[in-house]
């Protein structure tokens, strides 16, 4: 062997040297995700307080220079010394891994964050941190730089002897993370949702960077506001909001739920407050109760036959905004991300309350139920009718030799990780790519028109959609229950349409059908919108391409305002020649992509900009782009 391994290359890594050494362990990236995490884990200790009922108001300040301040007036961190340890209660929570009162169960019944680790994780991946205390009529201060301690804890001043509470103020180190500058609509969203699951708790956020803002989020209603909230940009079928709450086998159940014109089904988890993406055993309590007592109260009331076939689970969850919240001692969570609730205990607690407390509404509520049972039945004959036009494709496909659709250029490469596909609009734009790409590797998929709103569209109105079922067809992965992505055919699907209002919208079509039925597109980072130039500058034979108005004025300053500069504003992709396209948009090694992400931790806020932008509300929608259009750069009307 080159390199000697024995006992001594075994590295011990005291404190916190282990979370410097590898952070993504501890908040799962260095990325703009991992970097919000700090704040969270902060406000997440903040929370428990709340949840044990010693704290109603939580104050959040993203400062002038980038660092972050939370307040809250809960008990205060403890300042006496911990025995075991020798150091003030303090220093040892924002010093010591997996130390805190989350644990034993003396501290906090139940709790969110890191389970202990949140404060000293947030320690060590900070420039410097400062935590204030206000408890037995004194103020204590203790800083530290990059998680060690630089002054011992000391009284600082006196304070009013009812006066409790910690203030920490952090700035994130930028040797560590990519991205050090926060994102005010990113924490303004995690922290309403907390406000909504902690109802009488009130969240103030505050922003002294340039533009100055300020909001409060205080919600008595809890999840029930957050359920209204939701719905918003959506009509509901009924006023009601159907509420189950109680504790059963040590689990505490909060769910509330509303129907509404959609087609979508937006039902949310979250365990402790922290939000469970991939579900889990509350979420399938919640569903098991849902489809059971639904289908017992229809046959009972003669809503539908006995001799009919029952709901499915899916059929009575169209249109259907759930929050299902659990608080329990110990979570348990599986998956690699950890955002799967494992414990059993809560799945039978969940199925249980919401059976007995959804069966009691039921009755008292025939109009209601009713009305969602007729929608629940209008998307099972739309369900069937969507299966069998997907077994008539599936049928066609055998027979046909999986036939790819005649108007797609393909790629000579059989290879999924070589191969890209361009997904253009209409077919003079489709005509150039054609010409300009490399057939080895790139296949062009020209769409005629704007293709279905899926939004406002059930599943047998999408797989009669030509457009779409080109999509499917090409793409080799099905779509919703047949979703395979072992069979994708290409590694990057690429959106390319004009640089116009016209062409925003197609990409927006086209996000929301890939967002609603093949997400895990998107999760896995496989789509992508093509960024073609807006300018073009010619001077002294020279060219230059300008993909803003910054970056043409750039170009300008360094080349000179003259005479005999000709810029050409491009107004569509068929403007350009397939050199000029080839050159700008589709050559790997000049070209600007944009990857598309989503983040799953904010999947109900993003649910909300779909169905506020592609639903049939219009004021919803007018208030979004009223609010956003300032973010809006090289808007071409």
């Amino acid at each position: 062997m080159s390199a000697e391994y024995g006992g001594d290359q075994i590295q011990i890594l005291e404190g916190l040297e282990a979370v410097r050494k590898r952070p993504g362990m501890y908040i799962g990236s260095t990325s703009a995700r991992g970097l919000h995490h700090l704040v969270y884990e902060i406000v997440d200790n903040a929370v428990d307080e709340a949840l044990a009922g010693f704290c109603d108001t939580i104050e959040v300040t993203v400062n002038a220079d980038n660092s972050v301040t939370v307040i809250d007036n809960g008990r205060g961190i403890p300042t006496g010394i911990n025995h075991k340890s020798g150091l003030p209660a303090v220093e040892v929570v924002f010093t010591v891994l997996h130390a805190g009162g989350k644990f034993g169960g003396g501290g906090y019944k139940v709790s969110g964050g890191l389970h202990g680790v949140g404060a000293s994780v947030v320690n060590a991946l900070s420039d410097w941190l400062v935590v204030e205390v206000w408890r037995d009529g004194k103020i204590h201060e203790q800083r530290y730089e990059r998680g060690k301690v630089v002054t011992p804890l000391t009284v600082i001043g006196e304070c009013d002897p009812d006066k409790t509470g910690t203030k920490v103020t952090f700035l994130p180190d930028e040797t560590i993370f990519e991205e050090t500058v926060f994102d005010y609509g990113v924490l303004r969203q995690r922290l309403r949702e907390m406000a909504f699951l902690t109802k009488n708790l009130k969240i103030t956020l505050k922003d002294d960077r340039e533009e100055k803002r300020e909001e409060s989020f205080h919600y008595e209603g809890g999840i029930r506001e957050f359920v209204s909230y939701l719905n918003r940009s959506v009509q509901p079928l009924y006023e009601q909001i159907i509420y189950c709450e109680g504790t059963r086998d040590d689990v505490y159940v909060e769910v509330a739920m509303q129907h509404n014109d959609s087609y979508t089904e937006s039902t949310y988890g979250f365990v402790n407050n922290i939000t469970t993406p991939e579900g889990g055993t509350h979420i399938v309590g919640f569903r098991n109760a849902l489809t059971k007592t639904f289908n017992a109260y229809a046959k009972k009331n003669k809503l539908i036959k006995e001799n009919e076939q029952s709901l499915s689970g899916e059929d009575i969850r169209e249109g259907l905004t759930a929050i299902v919240s659990v608080k329990l001692p110990e979570p348990q969570f599986e998956g690699q991300t950890k955002q799967k609730l494992g414990n059993s205990e809560a799945r039978g607690a969940v199925d249980s309350i919401v059976s007995s407390q959804l069966e009691i509404f039921l009755e008292q509520n025939p109009a209601v139920a009713k009305t969602i049972i007729e929608k629940s039945v209008m998307a099972q004959r739309a369900r069937e009718a969507a299966r069998k036009a997907r077994d008539l494709t599936r049928r066609k496909s055998a027979l046909e030799g999986m036939s790819l659709p005649g108007k797609l250029a393909d790629c000579s490469d059989k290879d999924p990780k070589n191969c890209e596909i361009y997904i253009v609009e209409g077919d003079s734009a489709g005509g150039s790519a054609k010409t300009a790409r490399d057939r080895t590797t790139q296949a062009i998929l020209p769409l005629r028109g704007k293709i279905l709103n899926v939004e406002k569209a059930r599943l047998d109105k999408i797989y009669a959609n030509a457009e779409i079922k080109a999509m499917i067809t090409a793409f080799g992965t099905g779509i919703h229950e047949d979703f395979d992505i072992s069979k994708l055919r290409y590694d990057k699907i690429i959106i390319m349409t004009d640089a116009d209002v016209d062409g925003a919208h197609i990409s927006t079509l086209l996000l929301t059908f890939l967002y609603r039925f093949m997400p895990d597109l998107i999760k896995e980072g496989h789509v992508y919108l093509a960024k073609p130039p807006l300018y073009k500058l010619e001077k002294n034979k020279k060219v230059w391409y300008a993909y803003s108005d910054e970056e043409l004025a750039s170009i300008l300053a360094e080349v000179g305002r003259d005479q005999n500069n000709k810029i050409q504003r491009y107004k569509g992709l068929g403007e350009m020649d397939s050199d000029q396209l080839w050159e700008t948009t589709m050559d790997p090694e000049q070209r600007i992509l944009i990857r598309v992400t989503m983040d799953e931790e904010t999947s109900s806020e993003l649910d909300l900009t779909f169905t506020t932008l592609m639903g049939d509300k219009v004021e919803p929608r007018r208030e979004f782009i009223e609010e956003n259009a300032k973010y809006v750069k090289n808007l071409d009307v």
